[in-house]
């Protein structure tokens, strides 16, 4: 289960990125049932975010909290949780922009990235 809080304002394929995160978990050996918690969140709180977490004082694409992290997001609907992913919608889309992706190509793009993270794999 994947569930996804944002702002209304925040305009891409939620059900592109929901589908994304559970093709991953699939595609790694996740057949039971787990809960993903995605919040699309705008710079400043981005910001805040790293600098509380990863005590970087700068603003980041995406953030992984892997199981038991202190976000504790979204509450427990009755799969086990896996972990939380925090993605900053403004960054989003000048990646986007700059890699010649549609917003929604990215918004998937960090999510599949992040819900790897949560996995335990991590790239170089």
């Amino acid at each position: 289960m994947v569930t996804i809080k944002s702002r209304p304002e925040y305009k891409f394929d939620r059900e592109l990125v929901e589908k994304t995160v559970e093709g991953i978990l699939f595609k790694n050996g996740i057949t039971d049932l787990v809960e993903v918690g995605l919040l699309v969140v705008g710079v400043p709180e981005m910001k805040k975010l790293h600098k509380k977490y990863m005590e970087t004082d700068e603003v980041t694409d995406v953030l992984s909290f892997p199981l038991n992290t202190p976000l504790e997001f979204p509450p427990n609907l009755g799969g086990k949780p896996l972990g939380d992913i925090v993605i900053c919608y403004p960054v989003a889309v000048q990646q986007a922009k700059a890699n010649g992706k549609s917003v929604d190509e990215e918004m998937a793009f960090l999510a599949e990235h992040s819900c790897l993270h949560l996995l335990g794999i991590h790239h170089e």
